[in-house]
């Protein structure tokens, strides 16, 4: 073993663990908050894995898309929504939490399996660097042109969804009348609100 194949060998556990220690405190940690940025440290991971594959653009392509979009995403969404529902127990909370394990179990059984059971040697030669770079953007505007503009979106409904999320207020007390008091949601739309204090 020579010094590059030390260091790779070092770089891959380091970020394995690394990536296995993220996603188990996204799993475990009490605090949503805490949760989304232990998500980014788990992209962030995967993008080491993908630049020891030599694989540039997607180790790039992780980090602006999954780390700058997807995960910012969801830390607006967080943090913005002001959603207050008092806490509820769950009845047969149990249930979920054991169709839960088989669902990750039989996953996780299933990814393993592909991966023992894929032939994964090949005899043609793999692109690098800025040739893979050319024929994945040769790829993305040819063939896979619809899956990508579909993908875009996907992640524009989800950020007009925190969006509509974010803007919801809660209606002051003075103003729930009658009318208002048959709903069921707790709070409404500002305009409502704004509305409402108009006509009072």
């Amino acid at each position: 073993m020579n010094l590059a194949e030390g260091v790779q060998l070092v770089s891959f556990i380091i970020l394995a663990v690394a990536m296995i220690g993220a996603a188990l405190g996204v799993v475990l940690s009490p605090s949503v908050v805490y949760a989304a940025f232990l998500l980014g440290a788990v992209f962030i991971s995967i993008s080491g894995l993908y630049l020891l594959l030599n694989a540039s653009f997607v180790a790039a392509a992780q980090i602006l898309i999954y780390v700058g979009a997807v995960n910012v995403l969801i830390l607006f969404a967080i943090m913005l929504v002001n959603k207050r529902e008092d806490f509820q127990p769950v009845k047969f909370a149990w249930v979920r939490k054991a169709v839960t394990g088989g669902v990750c179990a039989g996953l996780f059984l299933l990814l393993g399996t592909t991966i023992i059971t894929t032939p994964w040697a090949f005899s043609t030669e793999t692109p690098i660097g800025d040739d893979a770079i050319y024929l994945i953007g040769e790829h993305f505007f040819s063939d896979f042109l619809l899956p990508f503009e579909l993908a875009s979106v996907l992640l524009l409904m989800a950020l007009i969804g925190a969006i509509v999320l974010a803007r919801r207020d809660f209606l002051p007390d003075a103003a729930l009348t009658s009318d208002i008091e048959n709903l069921k949601l707790p709070e409404r739309p500002r305009e409502l609100v704004s509305a409402a204090k108009t006509e009072q």
